[in-house]
């Protein structure tokens, strides 16, 4: 499976196991060192996704089938 088939969840469920191996202590400096590694390469795909999302939310289609931004009120 390509990286590009996971799901957001699955790339969270993913560095859930990471971090929770790491915090065991008990892995080869060099296995720690490569998971670290995996773990800050999912961190930032989890927040570019979540910011895709965000951007995506701030986003609606106009009278003209046209984006443009939200424009939020507290009326």
């Amino acid at each position: 499976m390509s990286e590009e088939q996971f799901t957001f969840e699955d790339k969270l469920q993913q560095l859930e196991s990471i971090v929770s191996q790491l915090e065991k202590g008990d892995r080869p400096l060099e296995t720690a060192l490569a998971d670290f590694q995996t773990g800050v390469g999912l961190v930032k795909d989890l927040q570019k996704t979540l910011k895709d999302a965000e951007d995506t939310l701030a986003k609606v289609i106009d009278n003209d089938n046209e984006l443009s931004d939200l424009e939020l009120t507290n009326d």
